[in-house]
């Protein structure tokens, strides 16, 4: 996993060189007390023109795996999800995993939990659009939030994570956009493909976006298709307005 996270950085390099455009989100590193008095870093972006009392999207990103340092939600956040999903024109948040554990364990949802409860009391959020995305452990990470929390989140966009253990019947359950390329060669295609097949049958609100020839390393080869995710999203959030 040490690969992934130097990619992560040279991703978050090559980003930081359009940092100075007008109307980007303010990006900032920040962190929580949780009530069980646990620390909790993680990047917050705000996007331009935010007001008070006026409701925005919340889009909740979770980070890989690998290496747990300090502001690893934040990299990921400015780095591959800003710049993907900015036309949501979304409050966003990426908590630092609590080690050594996931996203699908107690601590790690706690930690998620209280953090988007912080951050629906310090901000105007719109709970009808309440996006969870991540990238491998970090898609594995939105399959199970999505699964166990569809009363909160209104959306999910998992990225080259495969939903595990979780019961078929729990997946899908919201519009959930798969993403998950055939060169990966870390979390293996064919289980989201198979559960993307699966829940299609079904007639769950979901869509698979296979990718090629992108290794599971070049995260920011899946930029322009969570970009898609997006903008997909979008249109269910419509949709059921």
């Amino acid at each position: 996993m040490r690969s992934l996270l130097l990619a992560l950085v040279l991703v978050v390099g090559g980003a930081l060189q359009g940092s100075a455009q007008s109307g980007t989100p303010a990006l900032l590193q920040r962190t929580f007390v949780g009530p069980d008095g646990s620390r909790i870093l993680y990047g917050l972006s705000v996007p331009p023109g935010y007001k008070a009392g006026e409701p925005r999207p919340l889009v909740v990103a979770l980070h890989p795996g690998g290496p747990r340092t300090p502001y690893y939600g934040f990299s990921f956040l400015r780095g591959i999800v800003s710049p993907a999903l900015r036309d949501l024109g979304a409050i966003m948040i990426a908590p630092d995993c609590p080690p050594p554990g996931s996203w699908s364990d107690p601590p790690g949802e706690r930690a998620m939990l209280a953090l988007v409860e912080h951050i629906r009391q310090e901000y105007t959020i719109d709970a009808r659009r309440i996006l969870v995305t991540g990238f491998s452990m970090g898609g594995r990470g939105a399959w199970f939030m999505a699964s166990r929390h569809a009363n909160l989140f209104t959306a999910a966009i998992a990225v080259a994570g495969a939903p595990g253990s979780e019961p078929l019947d729990r997946l899908g359950r919201i519009p959930t956009y798969i993403i998950h390329s055939r060169a990966d060669q870390v979390v293996p295609f064919e289980a989201d493909n198979r559960a993307a097949r699966e829940l299609e049958k079904l007639g769950r609100p979901i869509r698979f976006e296979a990718l090629d020839g992108i290794s599971h390393y070049e995260m920011g080869g899946y930029v322009d298709a969570i970009a898609r995710g997006g903008r997909w999203v979008m249109e269910r959030w419509k949709q059921s307005q």
